[in-house]
């Protein structure tokens, strides 16, 4: 191979030679090589550059190229974080505007600060007051910065077929942070409680942040009656700020304007048969 090949610059159409007898972008006008500056005696004295156009191209190319793989990443982690697809959407830009969003954003915002100082949240409140919302909205706004979370209910870890179970345990241990949703919903056996007390303590050794939602008051929390409650509680009530959801049920809310909204549907429905007898 003729080593001048390796250094030759393709001309395109529109290219020219300017003044310094450099080959110049017809497009741009830069450059499209440049001379060496300690030339080999016998060997090529020019090399090729990238012009302004090519320059922004590849730039183009590999911010879309960093996209994709971010998309990607974002999707793996999702995928992994949550049971049902549709909390993939649940996002703080949707939510209702309280002083319980106002925290939960401001502790997605101040990551990674949490996890230095192993700080977790306790939602608590009756049901359907959008505690898991809030807990997924954090989860999503830390995904999207490629922040690994997981988001489970501890019934389907105590569920796991017991191939596996010890290696997910091992996950939800090391994650850097972990959403347990619907604390005290669990089975309440031995085999049970004592998995809970391994995620629990596991996360408190390790010093990694938690996020707990439960429809448990602060007082049934701190007085659990059995032996192996209180000592999952109590590692939970030391390592997280309580936030109270208080208020109106918004399942049951939605629930009364779906069925509002399908009486108007059939009203109107009645009416056009009516009209058209």
């Amino acid at each position: 191979m003729n080593i001048n090949n390796i250094f030759q610059t393709t001309a395109e159409q529109a290219d020219f030679r300017g003044p310094d007898g450099l080959l110049h972008c017809g497009a741009c006008g830069e450059a499209k090589e440049a001379f060496f500056s300690d030339p080999i005696p016998g060997g090529p004295d020019r090399h090729p550059v990238h012009c302004r156009c090519r320059r922004e191209a590849w730039e183009q190319r590999e911010t879309e190229s960093q996209a994709r793989r971010h998309r990607e990443t974002v999707r793996r982690l999702k995928a992994r974080c949550f049971k049902y697809p549709e909390m993939h959407s649940w996002v703080f830009e949707d939510a209702v505007q309280t002083s319980q969003y106002d925290i939960c954003q401001k502790y997605a915002e101040s990551w990674p600060e949490p996890a230095r100082t192993n700080t977790g949240l306790l939602l608590w409140g009756g049901m359907g007051t959008g505690k898991s919302y809030l807990a997924a909205c954090i989860a999503n706004a830390l995904l999207e910065k490629e922040i690994p979370v997981y988001m489970t209910n501890l019934s389907d870890v105590i569920s796991h077929s017991f191939d596996g179970r010890e290696e997910l345990i091992r996950r939800l241990c090391d994650a850097p942070l972990l959403i347990l949703d619907d604390l005290g919903m669990e089975r309440s056996t031995s085999f049970g409680q004592e998995t809970v007390f391994q995620v629990v303590d596991g996360r408190c050794i390790r010093r990694k942040p938690l996020i707990v939602t439960t429809n448990l008051t602060l007082r049934e929390l701190e007085d659990a009656s059995s032996k192996d409650r209180f000592r999952i509680y109590d590692r939970v009530l030391s390592v997280t700020t309580p936030v109270r959801f208080a208020g109106e049920n918004l399942r049951a809310r939605r629930r009364k304007e779906t069925m509002a909204s399908m009486r108007a549907i059939l009203k109107k429905g009645q009416r056009g048969d009516s009209d058209g007898q």
